[in-house]
């Protein structure tokens, strides 16, 4: 298949929109309009993945982080980073990233962890704002239904578990045509009233392009009375982390070994423990200690991340048992997800999970 078909459904389910400002996620190698025989899915991308993809006959490498995160200024063999890139490139390899933005969406990085604990009536920990946004529009009563239909087709109107939500009030618009319009409505100069309806639906930013040019073309007027509004409420769906309840409580001992078990993990570094028992868990993969407020204020007895500093630790202020398991480790099954993701799409592609061990971190144990 082509790669676009590949990209246009990943961010189908992570749109590019929901990344961190800092990230760079996205097609990072390759021509959309390439080929795709077989993909290789990995947490990095370094030299030794792209030599297995060769070796696998995969000209395709889709990484959780992104090989290119700061501005490259030339690419000659002196570091791993531009050593990777020249390698893929050289040998046809196209590289694409869904970093923060499949951390930042419910069923993605933070789910899988919550997954694999065996958590319960899980949420987004911390749900993020400027997400949504409002269309308001005002249309002919003769095309209510038709423009009202391209919105919902386009995808808004789209809130939780519900599709298809608009809200709309009766009114009347009055204009007057100049010289050089072309009217549906109406005659030049001569001013008309005429009896409107004002949808008002609700949608994701990601979608605002489609949905506004769905709406222009079933719109009947030659100038559109319309505007978009940035909302300030929370997306439930989207944002960092995952709060849920184990199915039976454990002792902080047992849920440790637990953690251990579930997540593949040689080393545990934790807070002090309480001689308290575990029922309610906060999850976050990758770098999580900016979330630690908000596992304590949703009531979580731990918090499970990556990449606490020292002084961080003491953050928690006997207020909840931090438990870090490390960064490869605690997204480690994204790779395992990402399988997941395409195969539900494309049953029949090829898609491979890397056999190298890229954590850059060993223990001596």
């Amino acid at each position: 298949m082509k790669l676009k078909n590949i990209v246009e459904y990943l961010e189908q389910v992570a749109p590019l929109a929901y990344q961190e400002s800092y990230d760079n996620s996205g097609l990072l190698v390759g021509d959309p309009n390439q080929n795709i025989d077989k993909a290789l899915v990995t947490l990095d991308c370094t030299e030794e993945v792209i030599q297995e993809a060769i070796a696998n006959n995969c000209n395709l490498i889709i990484a959780h982080h992104p090989l290119i995160f700061k501005g490259l200024k030339k690419l000659t063999p002196e570091n791993y980073i531009s050593r990777a890139l020249i390698k893929a490139i050289q040998n046809n390899v196209a590289i694409y990233a869904i970093h923060t933005n499949l951390d930042n969406v419910y069923g993605g990085v933070s789910s899988k962890i919550g997954e694999k604990l065996g958590l319960t009536e899980t949420a987004i920990l911390s749900q993020k704002r400027n997400i949504l946004k409002q269309l308001v529009v005002y249309v002919p009563r003769s095309h209510v239904e038709q423009v009202r239909e391209a919105l919902f087709e386009a995808g808004a109107g789209a809130i939780g578990n519900y599709d298809q939500c608009s809200f709309n009030s009766a009114g009347y618009g009055t204009f007057r045509p100049g010289d050089q319009a072309d009217p549906t409505i109406g005659t030049s100069g001569s001013q008309e009233r005429v009896e409107e309806t004002k949808i008002e639906v609700v949608f994701p930013a990601d979608k605002e392009r489609s949905i506004i040019v769905s709406m222009l073309a079933a719109h009947p007027y030659e100038e559109v009375a319309y505007h978009v509004l940035n909302l300030d409420n929370l997306h439930r769906y989207i944002g960092s982390g995952v709060i849920g309840n184990l199915p039976e409580e454990m002792t902080e001992e047992e849920f440790l070994l637990h953690l251990k078990e579930s997540m593949h993990v040689k080393v545990i570094r934790h807070t002090k423990l309480f001689n308290k028992s575990i029922k309610r868990v906060a999850v976050c993969g990758g770098s999580g200690s900016f979330l630690l407020k908000d596992a304590i204020r949703s009531g979580a007895d731990v918090y499970v991340s990556a990449d606490f500093k020292y002084h961080e630790f003491f953050d928690a202020e006997d207020n909840i048992v931090i438990a870090d398991i490390g960064h490869y480790e605690s997204e480690q099954f994204t790779q395992e997800l990402l399988i997941e993701i395409i195969r539900e799409k494309f049953p029949n592609f090829a898609v491979l999970s890397t056999e190298i061990e890229t954590n850059p971190i060993k223990y001596f144990i």
